[in-house]
């Protein structure tokens, strides 16, 4: 895989069965529960309407024909306030090591501004240490309780960032 070919941009219809499979393609391989997490949410078989609000973007990565990550914003669900969260941010292997997650962090974050949020929170899992480590570095803090209500009770780590 070249760099060169690979394209981070906003999710399109013909995407939507490629991205659901990808990420729970990574669940799995990370072990990750089905139950209380990304896995089994409805909206993971339809992302471009899901995320087809004004204050909502998901954004794929792109190589060739293949859709290998993603990663999207969402106004925080039962949550009062500018907050906004970062979701279904999950990556192939072969997307990882690359600096993608890096460029999608930057690509979400600054859909977030511009969006009028102010900051912006994230549930992860305790064992996927790569991402926490991307998480921190671009200025991602650990909370102690979540935030909002997400549904995804299995995610034990939460973070949130000033934007």
């Amino acid at each position: 895989m070249r760099k060169d070919t690979i394209v981070i941009r906003e999710i399109e219809v013909k995407d939507n069965p490629k991205i659901a499979k990808a990420i729970r393609e990574v669940l799995i391989e990370m072990g990750a529960p089905k139950v209380g997490t990304a896995y089994e949410d409805a909206a993971l078989d339809c992302m471009t309407e899901t995320y087809s609000d004004k204050k909502k973007a998901y954004f794929v990565v792109e190589n060739g024909n293949d859709i290998i990550g993603g990663a999207g914003i969402s106004p925080l669900d039962n949550h009062e306030g500018k907050v906004c969260e970062l979701q279904k941010m999950y990556f192939m292997s072969e997307a990882r090591g690359k600096g993608l997650g890096a460029e999608m962090m930057k690509t979400c974050l600054e859909f977030a501004k511009q969006a009028g949020f102010k900051q912006c929170y994230l549930e992860t899992l305790p064992y996927m240490t790569d991402a926490r480590k991307l998480y921190r570095k671009v200025g991602f803090k650990s909370l102690e309780k979540p935030m909002g209500n997400t549904g995804h009770y299995s995610c034990t780590v939460w973070m949130l960032k000033d934007l």
